[in-house]
């Protein structure tokens, strides 16, 4: 399964648009996006300026699991395993743009994250 990387050069390359054209509006140099080209999860930034110059949506373009880290896609909701462990912090609302909302939204899940790994490293090797 390509990843975001890989999905984002392929419809640069079908759109037909030259890379020189993409560097230039956006205001990087071509090593920058080649490097993008290369990773696994992209910038949902990115990903819109991208789309806006080449004129793609790429919300259709990435799997549910690639769909979570973009903002545009609307999460999806997901029941608890166990009644024991601990519910996750998700949030149904719309991201805004506003940077420090969505630094708050990372940490409240970073930390419910922690909460959870610890719960779980007490369960599988106990109390020392």
């Amino acid at each position: 399964m390509p990843h975001q990387g890989e999905i984002l050069q392929e419809a640069i390359k079908n759109s037909g648009i030259s890379i020189t054209r993409i560097v230039e509006e956006l205001g990087i140099t071509r090593p920058t996006i080649y490097r993008k080209f290369k990773e696994e999860t992209i910038d949902y930034n990115f990903v819109k300026r991208i789309g806006d110059i080449i004129n793609h949506d790429f919300s259709n373009d990435f799997t549910v699991v690639q769909q979570s880290s973009l903002p545009f896609v609307t999460p999806l909701q997901k029941a608890a395993v166990t009644q024991s462990v601990t519910p996750r912090v998700t949030s149904t609302q719309n991201i805004d743009s506003d940077p420090s909302k969505q630094l708050l939204l990372l940490q409240a899940k970073y930390i419910a994250l922690l909460e959870a790994y610890n719960e779980l490293l007490l369960k599988v090797y106990g109390p020392k």
